[in-house]
């Protein structure tokens, strides 16, 4: 079955973990070719403005592929150096394409996000729980560590204290101690995940989508640049801005009291 479905409406795209049998796995052979191909495509795509990653079934994703480890096939079979290059041409493909998007990125997470499935949600820009989600990094209990980059992306999200909790413990927090510590923005009942996650999309939709991008990656250069740094990018950034007719259309809807209507222009 193919790993991603993808649906792209109202300036909108879609991706769907979509292994529900098995709880939505990922590191199967040609996993991170599908996301590599979809989110260039996203990239690609101007009319596209926000996406939304959730899962199928009653998993958002279980991580990694059990069955595959205990048979040291995949990813997890062959010597030492075979298994590491496993993960750089195709878990690590996974994370980077969803880290190099550039249209914001919304995790609505149905159920749970354990391994690398939980790696995947810190990766999206903002992160809604179904009451039914749960979150765990325990990568240790299976006897590894997180081969995704967890240890860097987590922290950044929960603070280190707590990251170190959830790596040396492999606990698995339910969604409203993910709320409570920051790890998601809100809970919401079951049935109306993918509703609050498209409302949420569709007022991101709604901004201009050049500056949509230009505000994503300045926040995402200001993680590891200088206040300096960050302010010579936003004048260049700001530049640009000032001469596109979506910043004209700005200014006038606001003078004119109605709402925007950005093209892209």
């Amino acid at each position: 079955m193919s790993l991603l479905h993808i649906d792209t409406a109202d300036h909108v795209t879609t991706l769907t973990l979509n292994r529900p049998d098995s709880m939505n796995p990922l590191g199967a052979a040609g996993d991170g070719d599908a996301f590599v191909e979809a989110c260039d495509a996203i990239n690609a795509d101007m009319d596209v403005r926000c996406v939304i990653l959730t899962g199928a079934g009653r998993a958002f994703s279980a991580g990694g592929d059990i069955k595959a480890m205990k048979e040291r096939t995949g990813n997890f079979g062959g010597t030492a150096p075979e298994i590491a290059d496993g993960y750089r041409g195709n878990i690590h493909k996974i994370l980077r394409a969803l880290y190099s998007l550039r249209v914001p990125l919304i995790a609505a997470v149905n159920g749970p996000a354990i391994g690398l499935g939980c790696d995947l949600t810190c990766l999206a820009d903002m992160r809604i729980a179904s009451e039914k989600a749960k979150f765990g990094v325990t990568f240790l209990k299976l006897g590894i560590i997180p081969g995704d980059g967890g240890t860097w992306i987590l922290p950044r999200i929960i603070g280190e204290a707590r990251a170190a909790e959830l790596f040396y413990t492999g606990d698995v927090i339910d969604a409203s101690t993910a709320l409570d510590w920051g790890l998601v923005s809100r809970v919401v009942e079951h049935e109306a995940l993918l509703d609050e996650a498209k409302a949420l999309a569709a007022k991101v939709a709604a901004m201009p989508p050049h500056a949509l991008r230009q505000a994503k990656n300045l926040m995402r250069q200001g993680r590891s640049t200088t206040y300096d740094a960050a302010l010579e990018m936003a004048a260049n950034a700001q530049a640009l801005m000032h001469s596109t007719q979506d910043h004209l259309e700005g200014v006038d809807a606001l003078l004119e009291k109605r709402a925007p209507k950005f093209t892209g222009q």
